[in-house]
């Protein structure tokens, strides 16, 4: 019998990528990447078709066929993500999509009653009642931590005044507040979800997390393979001031994380939830760093 089709939009970035090594190694699924650019695509995906969030008919057209689709979007890319979540839930409504994951984060505003604001979190969580509304046989929410891949990446160490290497952020390095995970994982949670629709395709919640981590335990990480980086705390109204696009915004994150933590409040059930639906069990941090972080 031929195996159905999961369709992965944002198929080069990390998420999408994780996924579809996922799926592609679990085996059940014929694994279908979506990507703007297709004739540039390198991944290990059955096929590649052209797509693109910011159009309706290219998104559609992408879905064709396909029993389940991953959708996740990028805020950074300056993404208008309720603009796109909108189109996607349309596309796979009238591909015929039976089970629609979507990537999505907690409502910082909800649950800080609109003590935080941070767009990067909370637009995508707009879009989750769209997707509840939408009629699909099966819909499941997955929401991914902060990256193991930020500490060398996006939010790597950078050299201080004092000229050691370290971090200088708005966040307690006492305090465990932060979801962290190697993002590559998500992948294993989608592909649990794929094959246990009957588990958690009416709407459940899956969060990603190895652990809930302070700075103190990266740093105490790094130090255990033989690297010892510095941390200054900032106050978040200094940092905020900080002359780089975006510093406001995560100043408000880190301050949202310490009075709620990443996933906010009661969200060990859905970390329990996304550990047992995992095809795979996780990468650690300790391990994560030994094999990237050289």
């Amino acid at each position: 019998m031929e195996k159905k089709i999961i369709a992965v939009v944002g198929a080069t970035g990390l998420q999408g990528k994780g996924v579809v090594n996922a799926l592609v190694k679990e085996g059940t699924y014929k694994v279908r990447a979506i990507s703007r650019n297709p004739d540039s695509y390198l991944g290990k995906a059955d096929e590649v078709v052209q797509g693109d969030l910011t159009n309706l008919t290219s998104i559609t057209n992408a879905f064709k066929d396909a029993y389940g689709v991953f959708v996740v979007t990028n805020f950074w890319e300056d993404a208008n993500e309720i603009a796109q979540g909108k189109i996607a839930i349309q596309a796979a409504k009238d591909a015929g999509v039976n089970h629609f994951v979507w990537s999505t984060l907690p409502n910082v505003e909800e649950i800080s009653n609109g003590k935080y604001i941070v767009p990067h979190f909370t637009g995508k969580a707009k879009v989750d009642e769209m997707v509840k509304n939408a009629g699909f046989t099966n819909f499941t929410f997955v929401q991914p931590p902060f990256y193991f891949q930020n500490l060398i990446g996006q939010l790597g160490a950078q050299e201080q005044q004092d000229g050691s290497l370290g971090w200088a952020l708005p966040v307690d390095p006492s305090k465990s507040v932060i979801h962290m995970a190697d993002i590559n994982d998500l992948g294993k949670v989608v592909a649990g979800v794929f094959i246990n629709p009957e588990k958690v395709g009416k709407g459940s919640y899956l969060s990603l997390a190895s652990d809930c981590y302070s700075f103190n335990d990266i740093l105490a990480a790094f130090k255990a393979n033989g690297k010892t980086y510095s941390f200054t705390y900032i106050p978040g109204d200094v940092f905020s001031e900080f002359p780089f696009k975006g510093a406001d915004e995560l100043a408000q994150m880190f301050a949202y994380f310490e009075a709620n933590t990443y996933m906010g409040p009661n969200a060990d059930i859905q970390i329990q939830s996304a550990k047992e639906i995992a095809t795979e069990d996780y990468m650690t941090l300790n391990d994560w760093i030994k094999q990237n972080a050289n």
